[in-house]
């Protein structure tokens, strides 16, 4: 299985920052049979975006969420892109800040994260509807 792609898509989630991992790894079978790999991970959505942080304490996404809120709030007078809701343009600020892509490495059959990394969705709108997440991994013969 030198390269396999598929789009996975995650249900609809409220306001804020959410662990993925299972749910990525859950869609890839095969890649407890991969050596060495590389999966990319690419967010076709311009109003969320994805992370890599803390796995175990739910307040780091707390506290995500709050920053984010607090730098970048709803309702700023000043924007323009309003025809979708206040939380719209403060929404593609925060997911051109965070990125919607990522590279992990695989390795022996597992993302390579750290023992305290999880995969973030971080989700920027009130309602934001389903995500779509295109999976590459690239593996070895």
């Amino acid at each position: 299985m030198p390269w396999m792609q598929k789009t996975v898509t995650l249900a609809p989630r409220p306001r804020g920052f959410h662990l993925i991992t299972s749910e990525v790894v859950n869609a890839l079978p095969d890649l407890n049979t991969v050596e060495v790999g590389l999966l990319h991970l690419f967010l076709q959505h311009t109003s969320a975006s994805l992370s890599i942080n803390e796995n175990a304490d739910p307040t780091v996404r707390h506290d995500f969420e709050r920053f984010f809120n607090q730098t970048v709030p709803d309702d700023t007078t000043y924007f323009e892109h309003t025809l979708e809701g206040d939380d719209d343009m403060p929404a593609h600020i925060k997911s051109s800040v965070l990125g919607v892509q990522l590279s992990l490495p695989v390795t022996q059959g597992k993302l390579g994260l750290g023992i305290w990394q999880g995969i973030y969705l971080c989700e920027h709108r009130d309602h934001g509807g389903p995500r779509r997440l295109l999976l590459t991994l690239h593996a070895d013969d």
